[in-house]
């Protein structure tokens, strides 16, 4: 180990020790794989193939040029996350900004919140690689009970690997972003390669509204085109992931923020790539938009049978790989509230295995719900939660923008650490802004009443533990360990 290294480690340990925690989690992800973590949650691939019908048969392929909005709004919304994470380095991420700027008990809201989007994502993401992935890749017929089945087996060997390593967590994101990676770049110049040779594409599909054109309420508040929305607003989210495993990152005040911007950045970048050479690709859009799976509908036309399967298989690791990412990031958050015994059980959901080094008893507990919920939500009740989830990341960024709105001159700048500068006011405000009109997207189609309903739900069970804190326990909402400590400059470290 070089002086400049040693130096490095012990600055970002008098981090963790001036919060008032030991140093537990060991720092093993690289720039890299930082960087990895948010792309893996993101996952971009893996979001338009789950979205891509929706957006054929609520906007038509036209619908694609909305995912240019999404890209710049939450592009603004990571700039204003990324202020913090240079900041503040701790497990936790918004829960802890929240609590040590503001004020413990806004924190926990958002540690509740947050806590609930990731276990149930996690669900989401799994069930959909077991039924839209798996299950067709390896010729299994279409039935609920068997993909239900086979997300508990994904869930229980995720959590497996999450808790064996947090490196091999780091090792298997990166492969599975860079699988990602490939199969974004091969299937978008495959595609031009074949439309150029063949003349099978089509330029008039990037205007065209498809089976929704003639829609009476396709302009309307709620309707066709703003669903068109929807794709872009739930795959570009979960950036922040890397804040949540900032204790485990190496120089986290450079790697953390850089990697948050980077991935939705590139996110964007090649997303919209790929929705063009799709949808140009398409050669019969009402039969596409009928398809329970129009990606590899489309892919399977102009390639054939085999290269579907291969991209089916590259999506399965790449959905797998994001999978574990959201299992690390739920099981730090409840690690972070836990060790400030916000968090019920908290003496046990803070331990963390001195041989892994991992919070072993939190990533079991998210193991734990997403078994109940699989096993004992008929699929009438998981839809309406899962589709519920994507409003909670809405909450959670809005509320993070005004957080820094409020908090902006407590930030001390760390040297070298990312920084808007002049800047960062005029970002934020458009951050705001951006994110009251992603609210009033996600709430406001007449189909998303139960969705609504459940997110109050959790809020209001939260309520309940954050009562039982408040009335019985008030010195844990009170009091900030080492709260003077982390706005200020971090000591000079000597060789």
């Amino acid at each position: 180990m070089t002086r400049e290294t040693a130096a490095n480690s012990a600055t970002q340990n008098d981090e963790r020790l001036g919060s008032g925690y030991e140093p537990e989690l060991k720092r093993t992800l690289g720039g890299f794989q930082v960087f990895a973590v948010s792309f893996a949650f993101i996952s971009v691939a893996v979001g338009i193939f789950g979205t891509y019908d929706d957006l054929l048969t609520t906007s038509g392929p036209v619908g694609i040029w909305l995912w240019i909005l999404s890209a710049i709004g939450q592009a603004l919304v990571a700039l204003v996350v990324a202020q913090f994470a240079a900041r503040i380095a701790l497990s936790g991420s918004s829960y802890q900004w929240a609590s040590r700027l503001a004020n413990p008990k806004v924190g926990w809201l958002f540690g509740w919140l947050t806590f609930w989007y990731l276990a149930i994502a996690v669900v989401a993401v799994d069930n959909a690689l077991a039924s839209q992935a798996f299950m067709p890749l390896v010729g299994m017929a279409e039935n609920e009970d068997t993909a239900r089945i086979i997300t508990v087996a994904i869930l229980v060997i995720q959590s497996v690997l999450v808790i064996a390593s947090t490196k091999l967590l780091g090792m298997l994101t990166s492969s599975a972003v860079g699988v990602e990676l490939l199969i974004i770049v091969v299937v978008v110049i495959g595609l031009a390669v074949v439309m150029v040779f063949t003349g099978s594409g089509d330029l008039t599909n990037l205007t065209s509204r498809g089976v929704t054109a003639g829609a009476p309420n396709y302009f309307a508040i709620g309707g066709g085109l703003m669903a068109g929305m929807i794709m872009g607003l739930t795959t570009l989210v979960g950036f922040d992931s890397a804040a949540n495993l900032a204790e485990e990152a190496k120089d986290p005040f450079k790697s953390v923020p850089r990697a948050i911007v980077a991935s939705v950045l590139a996110a964007g970048l090649l997303g919209f790539v790929f929705l063009i050479a799709l949808t140009i690709a398409i050669k019969d859009v009402p039969a596409v938009s009928a398809s329970g799976s129009p990606v590899a509908a489309i892919i399977r036309s102009q390639f054939g049978v085999v290269a579907e399967r291969v991209l089916l298989a590259g999506l399965v690791f790449a959905m797998f790989g994001a999978g574990m990412v959201i299992i690390a990031a739920c099981s730090r958050q409840v690690f972070s509230m836990a060790r400030d015994k916000r968090f019920p059980a908290h003496e046990l959901m803070k331990k963390v295995n001195p041989k892994t080094q991992t919070p072993v008893p939190a990533t079991l507990l998210i193991l734990g719900v997403g078994v109940v919920l699989m096993l004992a939500l008929p699929g009438a009740a998981l839809i309406p939660l899962i589709v519920g989830s994507t409003i909670l990341p809405a909450l959670i960024y809005t509320g993070i923008v005004v957080l820094y709105l409020a908090v902006r001159k407590n930030l001390e700048r760390k040297e070298g650490g990312f920084s808007l500068g002049r800047f960062e006011i005029p970002v934020a405000v458009a951050a705001l802004i951006w994110e009251a009109f992603v609210l009033f997207v996600l709430v406001t189609p007449g189909g998303n009443t139960v969705p609504v309903i459940v997110v109050v739900g959790i809020i209001l069970a939260g309520g309940m533990y954050f009562a039982y804190m408040y009335f019985l326990h008030r010195d844990v909402l009170d009091h900030e360990a080492g709260i003077d400590d982390v706005t200020a400059t971090t000591p000079e470290v000597t060789a």
